[in-house]
């Protein structure tokens, strides 16, 4: 069950009256207001909607900036700009290589077939990647991301060699 809070105040309803018809009509209700007659449910006595239809707003009680909650929909709409980082507000580190690594990756993968499947080359992988300095999970990410690149320019290559 949702928690109650002093400083939730829940503003116009958004309900979308003419779904059913492919279109989109709210009821112009401007704010919720409490049915006394049903206490056990949270119908607007306004326009007869749940609480849930109404926009929620939350005022911070030390600051006067207000936070405004869509629901749990994972869209970005009601989010800041530094919401949407990755680990609560951290921001992702990016793996640099340097080329030495990036030429032993691409020969590597290369002799792989670009899969990391293979059980029986599983020490063969992680000697490889404990000697160029890079984790397991690094070497298969780099992996992923570049062997259809990879592929497309090998295949140039060798059309260019076979061509008088």
């Amino acid at each position: 069950m949702e928690k109650e809070y002093p400083n939730d105040v829940y503003k116009e309803c958004l309900r979308n009256h003419a779904a059913s018809l492919g279109s989109y009509a709210t009821d112009g209700c401007g704010e919720f207001t409490l049915d006394d007659t049903s206490l056990s449910t949270l119908q607007c006595s306004a326009c007869g909607c749940h609480r849930n239809f109404h926009r929620k707003v939350t005022y911070c009680s030390s600051t006067s900036v207000d936070r405004i909650d869509y629901g749990d929909d994972g869209g970005s709409r009601g989010r800041s700009p530094t919401e949407g980082r990755d680990r609560g507000g951290k921001k992702q580190f990016r793996t640099k290589f340097t080329a030495e690594q990036k030429e032993k990756m691409l020969g590597f993968a290369e002799k792989l077939g670009w899969k990391l499947q293979r059980r029986e080359e599983e020490d063969e992988v992680e000697k490889f990647c404990r000697g160029i300095g890079v984790s397991r999970q690094v070497f298969k990410v780099w992996m992923h991301n570049h062997k259809n690149s990879s592929a497309a320019s090998s295949t140039c290559n060798v059309s260019s060699l076979t061509t008088p």
